[in-house]
This record gives C-alpha cells, sequence and structure tokens, in this order.
C-alpha cells in the first residue's frame, strides 16, 4: 500500500449493537448488563467497504476495532515491502489501541500494524480514550499485571529476538566458513603445486634446448604433448582399484626402459587414463631411445599442470556456487515478495546445512520439477526449511536418512522433510508449535523454531503445517498455496 493513501472510512453509527448484542462477542460476554450498556452507548458501528484501509502502520492509536462481519488482514513494514501478519474472518478478534490501557509515560501510542477489509466488513469502535477508561476502572488488578506482562514481554521478546538472529547469523557464518574452507583450501594447495610444476617445466625445456634436440625433433614432442593432453582430458573415469592396476603397469612399462623415478611418474599418466599403450606409441614415434626419459618427465609434467589447473577450476567453481547459493538463501539482491522455485530455497539451505546434516545422515530428495512457481518470501521460507532440516538432523541424532518431498495435493503445494529418528510422542505432538516448547535439553533450543515456521506458514503465506509421526518415519508437511493469496 502506499504510504500517502487516505483513510476514508464510512462515519461511525451509534447505537447500532444492543447489550444483547454485544454479549454475543466472545471479548465482552463475561461483562455486566451495566458495563454492555455502557458500552453500547459509547461504541458505534463502522462498516468499510472491501479494499478499504482501516488503520495504517504508525498512525496515533485513536480507537478500538471488533470485527463483527468480514475478512480482514493486518500487515507489518519490512522495509519497502508489507507483510501480512494475519489474515481472519472470525467474528469477535480485535485489533487497533490495544494497548490504550498502559499508563502515559510520555511516548505515543501508534498502530503496531496496518488493517485493510478484503471484504465488505462491519466493526464495533470503541475509541482509545474510553477504552483505556474501561480498562483502568473496570478492572483495576489486570491492568497491574498487564502492565507488567506487557513490559516485561517486550524485554525478553526483545532479547531473545535479537539473540535468535545472532544465532541464525552465526549458524549461516559457520557453515558458509566450513563449506568455504575445503575449496579454498584445495585451490591453495594445486596453485602451490602448480607453481613448482610450472618451474620444473622451465628447467625441463632448457635441459632439453641443452641437448641439442633437433627442431623436428621437438616439434614432435610438442605434438605428442598436446595429443597426450586431449586424450587424458577424454579418457572415461577410473575407479580406485582400476586406477591403482593402472599405475602398477605404467610403472613396470617404464621400469623396463630404465624411465628415472618411474614410479613417481606413474600415478600421474594413470590419473590421466593414460595406459601403456599410448606410451609405447609415444615412444615409436619419438623414435629416440635417449630422449625418451626427458620426453616422459616433460610430458608428466604438461599433464599434471592440466590436472592442478582442473583442481584449481573445480575449487573456485565450488567457491563461486557456495556464494550464489548464500545469496540464494539470503535473497539479500532480490525483494522480499516473488514468486519463486520452491527447489532452489530447498537447495541452497541444503548447501548452508551441509556441515550440521554430516556424512552419516544420508539426503534422499523426491522433487516433482513439474510443480509450478508459487508467490512468497524466500528468505522466510529459507528460515522454515533451516529450521525443519536441522530439528530432523538432531532427531536422529546425525546418523539416519533425511528425507524431502515435493508435491502436489488439490490446490497447494507441499513440502515434506521427513526423518528416520525416534518420532514425536501424541501428547507432544499438538504442541510442538507453541511459542517456547521445546523437548531438547536446557540450553540447547529456545522453542521458538516450530512457532516461527508456523507463524511465517499460516500467517505468512496463508498455508499450513502439520506433523506426522510414528517411529523411524517423522515428517513435517507444510502446504502452501499456488495462487496469490488477496492482498493487503
Amino acid at each position: 500500500m502506499s504510504d500517502v493513501e487516505e483513510i476514508r472510512l464510512e462515519p461511525c453509527e451509534p447505537g447500532v449493537l444492543t447489550p444483547a448484542d454485544l454479549r454475543t462477542l466472545f471479548l465482552f460476554e463475561k461483562l455486566t448488563d451495566e458495563q454492555l450498556g455502557w458500552l453500547a452507548t459509547h461504541g458505534c458501528t463502522m462498516r468499510v467497504p472491501a479494499g478499504g484501509l482501516v488503520i495504517r502502520e504508525g498512525d496515533p492509536a485513536e480507537a478500538f476495532f471488533v470485527l463483527l462481519s468480514g475478512t480482514i488482514a493486518l500487515t507489518r513494514r519490512v522495509g519497502e515491502d508489507e507483510v501480512t501478519t494475519i489474515r481472519t474472518e472470525q467474528r469477535g478478534v480485535y485489533m487497533g489501541a490495544t494497548q490504550a490501557y498502559l499508563r502515559d509515560d510520555g511516548v505515543p501510542r501508534s498502530y503496531m500494524a496496518s488493517m485493510r477489509a478484503l471484504s465488505d466488513s462491519e466493526f464495533f469502535m470503541v475509541s482509545s480514550a474510553d477504552f483505556g477508561w474501561l480498562m483502568r476502572e473496570w478492572f483495576p488488578m489486570a491492568i497491574h499485571l498487564l502492565e507488567g506482562l506487557a513490559l516485561g514481554m517486550r524485554s525478553s521478546q526483545a532479547a531473545i529476538g535479537e539473540r535468535q538472529r545472532l544465532a541464525a547469523l552465526g549458524a549461516l557464518s559457520a557453515g558458509l566458513m566450513h563449506e568455504l574452507n575445503n575449496p579454498a583450501a584445495a585451490a591453495a594447495r594445486a596453485t602451490s603445486a602448480l607453481r613448482q610444476r610450472v618451474a620444473a617445466m622451465r628447467m625441463k625445456l632448457g635441459k632439453l634446448a641443452a641437448g641439442k634436440v633437433a627442431p623436428d625433433r621437438l616439434t614432435a614432442l610438442l605434438e605428442l604433448q598436446e595429443e597426450v593432453i586431449e586424450r587424458a582430458a577424454k579418457s572415461p573415469t577410473l575407479t580406485a582399484m582400476q586406477t591403482a592396476d593402472l599405475e602398477d603397469a605404467l610403472g613396470e612399462w617404464m621400469d623396463e626402459r630404465n624411465i628415472t623415478g618411474g614410479w613417481d611418474v606413474a600415478p600421474v599418466f594413470a590419473q590421466g587414463g593414460i595406459d601403456t599403450a599410448c606410451l609405447t606409441e609415444l615412444e615409436s614415434r619419438l623414435a629416440s631411445p635417449e630422449l625418451l626419459d626427458q620426453a616422459i618427465h616433460w610430458i608428466g609434467y604438461a599433464l599434471e599442470t592440466e590436472q592442478l589447473m582442473s583442481d584449481i577450476e573445480d575449487a573456485t567453481g565450488r567457491v563461486s556456487s557456495l556464494v550464489h547459493s548464500a545469496k540464494q538463501y539470503s535473497h539479500l539482491d532480490r525483494a522480499a515478495h516473488q514468486w519463486i522455485d520452491v527447489h532452489v530455497g530447498l537447495e541452497s539451505t541444503l548447501v548452508m546445512l551441509a556441515h550440521k546434516i554430516g556424512d552419516e545422515v544420508r539426503v534422499v530428495k523426491e522433487y516433482d520439477r513439474e510443480l509450478p512457481q508459487i508467490p512468497a518470501h524466500p528468505a522466510e521460507l529459507n528460515q522454515v526449511w533451516t529450521n525443519l532440516i536441522d530439528n530432523a538432523v538432531q532427531a536422529m541424532s546425525g546418523v539416519g536418512t533425511l528425507t524431502i518431498r515435493t508435491f502436489r495435493e488439490d490446490d497447494r503445494l507441499v513440502v515434506s522433510v521427513g526423518d528416520t529418528g525416534p518420532g514425536v510422542p501424541p501428547e507432544i505432538r499438538k504442541r510442538v508449535f507453541e511459542p517456547f516448547f521445546t523437548t531438547k535439553p536446557v540450553g540447547e533450543g529456545t522453542g521458538l523454531g516450530l512457532d516461527i515456521s508456523y507463524r511465517i506458514v499460516v500467517n505468512g503465506h496463508g498455508g499450513d503445517i502439520s506433523v506426522e509421526s510414528r517411529p523411524g518415519d517423522t515428517r513435517f508437511l507444510v502446504r502452501l498455496p499456488f495462487a496469490e493469496p488477496a492482498s493487503s
């Protein structure tokens, strides 16, 4: 919504709701007849057409609203985007100046969210001054408790929220650094070895030249070198056993011809898939036994140089891939809300959590790649995948099978994260999405992971999240709509 959009509300109609009508709202059902009469006198009924903006985040909190009919959505501003936090049509829900009862501490009270009517809606409205007065006068003890709770929750939520963000950032940084370390170290090792091989090639070239090699022989040697490198590039990948057998055969071939350090050179040719037939052909075309030793080492250096450059290319490619996955995971360069392929986020999350998943967890991916894109906040969904995958790995104690499936279920896309852990007992299953509920030992969990996931999926995306569990097969199912929900 635009920051300058006008709020055009129809005039509030007083006296429409009777005390009996008010008693049907769960918020007022325990009030006395006298209190209901006061409310009926001081409140009024407001109608808002579909699409109308009722309150705007940041504006002075001047009214308290109770929904009588229709569908509304509450949104919060995050950067340049509007994030839907609640979408409901439940009669009796309330919003607006909900903290008008707090003592005046000099801080202006403002609306904490924006509210828009998604369909023609009707509200019962009380001014913030009247609502604050009735709360303080009718429920003085409750107000003292609420003030303490409000201030305490505000402080604890700020502290826990900051800790959660730091923990998430730390986990992402640790995972990324762990994954970057291996290819970076491999590239450094290959670069160091490459420098040595290039220096050896320069020396070998000098020796060949000093040996007064005929120009035609030197040209033939260079042609042979290129042919061997090309053949190595096209050779099939060998198993460890096949490579070991080939090393033995090449070593014996070189020993028979008194090649200096043949057992050191043989692994280089074996790694490139060069067999004894290729060396025999090289020997016959060279037609110079006295040059064979130097030629074998010269070509070996060239072959190893190519292999090292391939290693560096693979390592730097891996680094680039990890950085790309990190960008996909965090979506730092993208809008908060967009149409996405859910598989991209799942893959980037698996990359970021590879160090936590470890080698003893088998990852099975059963993706339906034909699924269409969905409207979503990708960074928020990645937080959901992170929580579910991390919990699954912990439930299996780092050993088992992690299965991630995507499939269609009517008009929704379903992401299933399954593990082979001990399962979630029935008495706990219904509480797993409650705030601060955790089965982890003290100090190992805040109990906010699944609560946050629930709010992101249900409130933020209009979806659903559920759990199915039995020993050896626990699955968290996230259902997300294919269609764009009615937006604020």
